[in-house]
């Protein structure tokens, strides 16, 4: 009896030693290695690009911490694992676990994909946000890309874009006939209408395109990041508004398998973490923005200006045609489509009454 209960004795104090961190060596460093978890994340920007390259290693960073290195990401930046426009690929393969990228690189696999990021003369930043979280796109995406073994989230947002650089002015829709402008996704299917003819590249390749006269324009982010990219050294016409893409979500790709395979509590950090860097980049890419216009215009002569009213009517035209023929795709596609555009109609008499009345009258 005295054995029994001096085993039992020993077991109830090794198991708190091993609880309270006092354990020897031996006993702790097994229990570490099986807690530690690594991921790949591969991204689809230049390492640390200002805007989305940030937020991506911030994001592994907050994963990493939050976890107190129980789930430890290690970023791999375009070209380094994967070319930046296959992260979506390399996920659903097992090559990595996770991605930093965007939902409008994938309409090639998921016709439906770009909406995730924004839509022509669509949602804000602040509206597409509501939408995911709040009007069920959020669900609708999960289904688009489950069938890719992959869970979608919101992680990251440059804000509202610019329209884009051009090397001539633009005066009227009869100069966008035949020019190559890199413009993915349904914006570059409303160019298309007009007669542009849009090429899709990846970030990293978009300087030495436009340089090359590969492409004679280009659209990517808003100033901040197209400042960092150097764009305004090849083409001084920078137009707005970015009604092609009047929001700027990033996504995160991750894999289901290995997400599956975590603890709830680190299945939380990775959502929340996902969460807080997609509203603290928002935030930051407003004031980075507002600084790099200033300078793109005191310090490199760019001339910004707005798209003349004929190009934004004649767009306005054409999108009504690509979201028809994008609805008519699929039966998911059709959902999603009628998910974006019906938050887009409950939203924007609010929208309507609170921020363009205020932004009027404010002047």
């Amino acid at each position: 009896m005295n054995k029994g209960k001096s085993k039992h004795l020993n077991r109830r104090q090794t198991l708190g030693i091993i609880a309270t961190g006092t354990a020897t060596t031996a006993l702790v460093t097994p229990a570490i290695a099986q807690s530690n978890i690594e991921w790949r994340m591969v991204t689809s920007w230049p390492k640390n690009l200002p805007g989305p390259g940030v937020t991506a290693q911030r994001l592994a960073d907050r994963i990493t911490a939050a976890s107190g290195g129980r789930l430890i990401v290690r970023l791999y930046a375009a070209g380094e694992i994967v070319p930046g426009l296959e992260t979506f690929s390399a996920v659903a393969n097992g090559t990595a676990q996770m991605a930093h990228t965007a939902p409008v690189f994938w309409g090639g696999k998921f016709a439906a994909a770009p909406l995730f990021t924004a839509g022509p003369f669509g949602m804000t930043p602040i509206e597409h946000i509501t939408w995911i979280n709040h009007g069920g796109g959020q669900a609708l995406w999960d289904e688009l890309y489950k069938t890719a073994g992959i869970k979608p989230y919101m992680a990251g947002n440059t804000g509202y874009q610019m329209g884009g650089w051009f090397k001539k002015p633009l005066e009227s829709v009869d100069d966008l006939q035949g020019l190559n402008i890199r413009m993915p996704g349904l914006g570059g299917a409303v160019f298309s209408r007009l007669g542009a003819v849009p090429v899709s590249l990846a970030p990293g390749e978009i300087f030495t395109s436009l340089s090359s006269g590969l492409i004679d324009a280009t659209e990517f982010l808003g100033p901040a990041s197209d400042y960092a990219m150097g764009f305004h050294k090849v083409a001084k016409n920078y137009y707005s508004p970015g009604f092609h893409e009047p929001n700027g979500t990033g996504e995160a790709l991750i894999s289901l398998r290995a997400l599956e395979q975590l603890p709830n509590d680190l299945r939380a950090i990775v959502e929340h973490s996902c969460a807080v860097e997609n509203i603290y980049s928002l935030g930051e890419a407003e004031w980075a923005n507002a600084d790099a216009l200033k300078r793109l215009v005191a310090e490199e002569d760019v001339i910004v200006q707005s798209y003349p009213d004929e190009i934004i009517a004649a767009a306005k035209v054409a999108t009504l045609a690509v979201m028809n023929e994008l609805a008519s795709k699929d039966g998911l596609t059709a959902k999603i489509v009628a998910s974006y555009q019906g938050a887009a109609r409950h939203l924007d008499p609010w929208s309507k009454v609170s921020i363009r009345a205020f932004l009027d009258a404010r002047g």
